[in-house]
């Protein structure tokens, strides 16, 4: 006999190869109809698998979290079969899950699919999955499935089986008279997949994206549990759109790219603005615990060999040298990927004590990182970028104390830009790693201890987790995860203990007893890359920026030309206050003007006439709001001087 534990703690005995689907029955009709699939010791199974072994089970019911991910991998199934009933001669190549849905690469010889195809292909989904045909497994030899697909003319599929290890058996699921190469699990029928998906769109990718080899049609689609959560979903991408901050960045006039510069920022005068306001107020939050440096940006390629980039990191470096025939040095360099090593040459410059411990420098760096040209995504994902880089030296003994330290920091910031929903995540040590286990040991304990009080200390708002495995090769590390306006998650924050890079530079502080001991290494950045930062700033306040942080912050205009003087003293009086402040004097009218200006998104317009200039006030015109306020000059600028003044300095003049 077998035992199976159960969720509550229950025992119970089996005969050898008793199922999922047997044991479910077993405990109750309700259940057994429920049940989509089976987790044996965490791992899920299909309901019909026997049991051979000892484990723990868990019975997976549909609306169960994890049969999201078994919905959409058995509607890329379903998918599948729809293509090549309606359009025979169609071969199917991969259909894996991914974020928010599921994709399926196919070969058409009489050329691509269009988004004209999405909706007879949708159709002919929800009558397969009407059918409620069950998935069933069969294990195969290597040389069936061949044969199989080979007299199905799927060649792919062949390609497929031949790539798979010789110690791994060939599984073949079919729902009714179709069938599919696949590792598995699926639900127990196509009925259980439901009606809350939709197919999203088209492109092109080659097979194995090899260039020299075929061109694949993808077809995009989503699937969740629900019709309302579908629904969610769809408005999410909606608003999402209207967010885009690449869309936002062109009529804010903040930024701009071009072919020229791939993957490098053209920061106009209103987005470089903005961008001074972010590092400013990183600098002051920075000021009386962080030493401020700057590394070159171009070293010898013989420092990245001795850091390890070169060896492991090289496909993602800019490799530079003298443009000249004629120059002397003709040594190779590479623009910094990572400002790690630079901060390693500078704690080396002089010797160390303890005393000196922790140190703790900052930079705002200009790193340089090769992404392939279909990757860059605006400023979310670029080759030229600013991290807020810190690195702190430190002994082991410290560990604990700067990891708090530095999430106090990181959660402050976040807040102060409007993010209080945070998951902080501890990544643990992965199979490929430097440094001793006792090392690790004791790093993981104290992260673990630190990670359970960041969660204490919050009274549960932050939410914690760990990623097994995850960690860097040189040590494990904190992710920090934010949730915008509308629910999408942002990983930024991190912190990295590096037992490896001083070792490899040979960095060293003089301990107590006198003797050289190589310090602790903490990388830590807050924003990650600042650009990125900004564009997730941009969406999440959809361009409607706090005060403070807008790139402009009110703009003058009048209603007749016989108020300009006056607009130009109330002008005049914002920028001597220190605000963002532009005048608009044309001959236009005043409903046009204040229409392109909120398009703009400046939050504050005020509103010059006559009768303003008469009696000393603005009508002051709010972004979002349709009901202008008329107020006297000299209220409307302390309104604004209040509320330029950054959320940190706020602190610090009530704590003065």
């Amino acid at each position: 006999m077998i035992h199976v534990t159960f969720p509550d703690g229950s025992l119970r005995e089996y005969a050898p190869g008793t199922t999922g689907a047997e044991i479910a029955a077993q405990i109750s009709k309700s259940l057994s109809k429920k049940a989509v699939a089976m987790a044996l010791d965490g791992v899920l199974s299909d309901l019909n698998d026997p049991i051979v072994t000892d484990a723990r089970l868990e019975i997976v019911t549909r609306d169960d979290p994890r049969a999201l991910e078994l919905i959409r991998h058995d509607a890329a199934h379903v998918m599948a079969e729809a293509v090549q009933e309606l359009f025979p001669g169609t071969q199917v190549t991969i259909g894996p899950v991914i974020e928010n849905g599921f994709y399926y690469d196919f070969y058409r010889p009489e050329g691509p699919f269009t988004t004209d195809d999405l909706p007879k292909i949708e159709a002919k989904m929800r009558e397969i999955i009407a059918r409620d045909k069950p998935f069933t497994k069969e294990v195969w030899s290597r040389d069936e499935a061949k044969d199989w697909f080979a007299k199905k003319g799927e060649a792919f599929k062949v390609e497929l089986v031949d790539a798979i290890p010789a110690d791994q058996n060939i599984k073949m699921y079919a729902q009714g008279g179709w069938m599919d190469l696949c590792r598995g699990p699926h639900m127990t029928s196509t009925g259980k997949i439901g009606n809350a998906f939709k197919l999203m769109k088209v492109a092109g990718a080659y097979w194995r994206g090899d260039s020299d080899r075929e061109m694949l049609t993808r077809i995009y689609a989503t699937a969740w549990h629900t019709e309302e959560d579908l629904k969610a979903y769809l408005t999410m991408l909606e608003e999402a759109e209207k967010r885009d901050h690449r869309r936002l960045g062109r009529e804010m006039d903040l930024f701009h790219f071009q072919e020229e510069g791939p993957g490098v920022i053209f920061w106009h005068q209103k987005g470089w603005a903005m961008f001074q306001e972010l590092t400013a107020y990183m600098r002051r939050r920075l000021k009386g615990d962080y030493q401020e440096v700057n590394a070159p940006q171009v070293l010898d390629k013989v420092l990245w060999e001795t850091s390890g980039h070169w060896s492991s990191y090289r496909e993602n470096m800019f490799a530079v040298q003298s443009a000249g025939d004629e120059a002397e040095d003709k040594r190779i360099f590479a623009l910094k990927p990572m400002n790690c090593p630079g901060h390693v040459q500078i704690f080396k410059h002089g010797l160390k004590s303890y005393r000196d411990l922790p140190m703790r420098l900052a930079e705002f760096g200009a790193v340089h990182r090769y992404e392939p040209s279909g990757a860059m995504h605006g400023l979310m994902r670029v080759r030229g970028f600013t991290q807020d880089d810190a690195h702190i030296f430190c002994t082991e003994a410290d560990i604990a104390a700067e990891c708090h330290k530095i999430n106090d920091l990181i959660l402050s910031v976040y807040e102060d830009f409007g993010f209080n929903e945070i998951m902080v995540k501890l990544s643990t040590r992965p199979e490929k790693r430097v440094g001793s286990d006792d090392l690790w040991d004791h790093a993981e304990e104290v992260m673990t201890r630190v990670l359970g009080e960041i969660a204490e200390r919050s009274n549960g708002r932050i939410k914690t987790g760990i990623n097994p495995g995850e960690g860097a090769f040189y040590g494990p590390k904190f992710e920090y995860t934010l949730r915008d306006a509308i629910g999408r998650e942002w990983q930024c924050g991190t912190t990295q203990v590096d037992f490896n890079l001083p070792d490899r530079f040979g960095a060293f502080y003089v301990d107590a007893d006198g003797g050289k001991k190589t310090p602790v290494m903490i990388h830590r950045a807050i924003c990650g890359s600042m650009e990125r930062f900004l564009g997730i700033l941009i969406e999440n306040f959809a361009g409607h920026f706090p005060l403070w942080f807008a790139p402009a912050q009110v703009m003058v205009t009048t209603i007749t030309s016989e108020a300009d003087g006056y607009a130009q003293e109330v002008y005049q009086k914002l920028l001597k206050a220190g605000v963002r402040v532009d005048i608009d004097l044309r001959n236009e009218k005043i409903n046009y003007k204040v229409r392109e200006h909120s398009l703009s998104k400046i939050p504050l317009i005020f509103v010059c006439g006559r009768k303003e200039a008469e009696e000393k006030s603005v009508n002051v015109r709010t972004l979002g709001s349709q009901h202008p306020k008329s107020m006297p000059l000299d209220e409307a600028l302390s309104m604004v001087k209040a509320e330029i003044v950054p959320p940190d300095v706020k602190r610090a003049l009530l704590e003065a």
